[in-house]
């Protein structure tokens, strides 16, 4: 039996799965909690996880327990601090907190030119080297009690029993701490003195450990469960396609979505990239260079749903959507405050203040989004959707009938961020990974390209 464990920025899961089949799955809400700065609230994740583990009858036969996390997140660690549980040397800092922006001019006279990280500047505390950055600045006395910046995977490993260790797709995205082409710490870590805190590079299918006694009594975890390294979430949903003889040998893009949609492309050119249009690369668990595009998908969607006086549990109807375009009711990025293609703009709304179906209009627009971010990355070959939006059909065959000279495909299972990071176990002796695809057929809506061109035309007004 494996043990996974995803830590999303909204929700938190443990899937336990054994053959490749899940075999049970709890999950939880997460969110930040008040304190000297918006952090994450490890006490309770931690609190959930014991009770979670205790109370299911197959923990006792877990052999394996892998950790996939949100990214733009890491603990300060100081392990002089016998406890773990008390051994943070300063909160974790949650990536949304705009205070962060305090030190951005500072922070702009420090920071790697995108040409080496390939990272993109962005907002609030998104950029880890940021973060660090201001807390440094900020909290000198207890930054200086650090022993270890370790990547929040890894935190979680090491709480259940792991050694301490780096591991390069949480370092490699959009930290501004890793240059992916030279596959080392950028000029930042050294130049700020956090070479010596960061722990030993690892694999992401590297065993850590196994899991310590007292977590094993709390848990019933067996002390013979081994630990491994962990990876950022939406490389773990890109990892299986690494593995895929179904990607075929050339271009093909991974669209995972949850909260953030983040768009991974295979065999695509880093020279391409563009920060000033949130184009990046992110990096595989090899060390390769992944170009991305990305737009906070499901935070928008649920966004632009409320804020017409809707909800995300309202389902999306045919007749709907095509009244939606008829209409040329649409609205206008940005919902995400300042991330995407187009990030900072104001939002317009095109449409009535409150619309029969809202969830239609966010739907038309997570689905325009995903075709522009398509453009930005010059996306050719196979599409494969993954994660929250395969529960929005309608969203996904829209992007189909958008993208008509590309092969759209769903993946026929909305775990593959969780099935991912369980092809870390035995990761070198697998030759290939298999996992069902669903061909996406695309919709047939009158007047989608006249829509699409309504939407791009306001968007233009409110660059102007």
């Amino acid at each position: 039996m494996k043990a996974i464990l995803d830590i999303g920025k909204t929700h938190i899961k443990l899937l336990f799965v054994q053959n490749g089949a899940e075999q049970a799955s709890f999950s939880c809400k997460n969110a930040p909690i008040a304190g000297m700065y918006p952090q994450a609230d490890v006490a309770s994740i931690w609190s959930w996880l014991l009770e979670t583990f205790h109370s299911y009858p197959g923990t006792s036969k877990v052999t394996d327990l892998v950790f996939t996390t949100h990214g733009a997140t890491a603990a300060l660690v100081n392990t002089e601090v016998q406890d773990k549980a008390n051994a943070l040397a300063l909160p974790v800092l949650d990536y949304e907190f705009t205070g962060v922006d305090s030190c951005t001019s500072a922070y702009q006279a420090v920071r790697p030119a995108f040409e080496d990280t390939l990272s993109p500047e962005l907002p609030a505390g998104l950029n880890l080297g940021k973060q660090l950055f201001w807390l440094q600045q900020k909290y000198p006395t207890q930054f200086a009690n650090t022993t270890h910046i370790v990547m929040y995977p890894q935190y979680w490993a090491w709480r259940f029993g792991g050694e301490l260790a780096s591991e390069v797709t949480s370092l490699g995205c959009h930290t501004d701490m890793w240059s992916p082409k030279a596959g080392q710490y950028s000029s930042l870590v050294s130049q700020q003195n956090w070479l010596n805190l960061m722990p030993p590079m690892r694999n992401a299918w590297d065993c850590l450990g196994q899991v310590s006694d007292a977590v094993a009594k709390e848990t019933g975890l067996p002390v013979e469960c081994n630990i491994y390294a962990g990876v950022h979430d939406s490389n773990a949903s890109f990892l299986r396609y690494l593995k895929s003889s179904q990607t075929g040998s050339g271009a093909f893009t991974v669209i995972s979505t949850g909260t953030w949609t983040i768009l991974m492309q295979g065999n695509g050119n880093v020279a391409d990239l563009a920060g000033h249009r949130d184009t990046l690369a992110n990096v595989d668990v090899k060390g390769n260079p992944v170009c991305c595009a990305r737009f906070m998908g499901g935070r928008e969607y649920e966004s632009i749903c409320t804020t017409l006086g809707g909800n995300i549990s309202m389902t999306v109807e045919l007749n709907d959507v095509q009244r939606a375009i008829s209409e040329q009711w649409l609205v206008t990025p940005d919902f995400s405050a300042g991330n995407g293609p187009f990030g900072g703009l104001t939002p317009s709304f095109c449409c009535p203040s409150a619309p029969e179906a809202p969830q239609a209009i966010a739907t038309l627009y997570c689905a325009l989004m995903i075709d522009q971010r398509l453009n930005d990355l010059n996306a050719s070959g196979p599409i494969f959707i993954e994660g929250a939006f395969l529960k929005n059909p309608i969203l996904c065959q829209i992007v189909a009938q958008l993208r008509a000279d590309q092969p759209v495909y769903l993946s026929a299972d909305n775990t593959g961020t969780v099935m991912g990071a369980a092809a870390l176990i035995d990761f070198e002796h697998t030759s290939a990974l298999a996992f069902p695809l669903n061909p996406c057929q695309a919709t047939q809506f009158d007047d989608l390209l006249a829509y699409k061109a309504a939407w791009y035309n306001e968007i233009n007004k409110n660059q102007s």
